[in-house]
């Protein structure tokens, strides 16, 4: 976690994705794939995540994410 000038918290790729229970590398093809708005990359190459990017993101992972398939009998 780092804090920026204004203290507002803010957090690496590998942990936004923690924090959204989901693999760095699902949040990453979200990011490629258009699906989730990601934060800038930051002059030394990484994003930093606030807490209001995480609840966005959170939005759009539960709207696409696939339930299981019931089986059929």
């Amino acid at each position: 976690m780092i804090e920026s000038s204004t203290m507002e918290k803010r957090f690496s790729t590998r942990q936004a994705a923690s924090k959204l229970g989901v693999a760095i590398l699902t949040l990453q093809r979200h990011i490629k794939a258009e699906t989730i708005d990601a934060p800038p990359v930051e002059e030394f190459g990484v994003r930093l995540w606030t807490a209001r990017d995480i609840a966005k993101a959170r939005k759009v992972l539960k709207a696409t994410r696939p339930g299981r398939k019931k089986k059929r009998v």
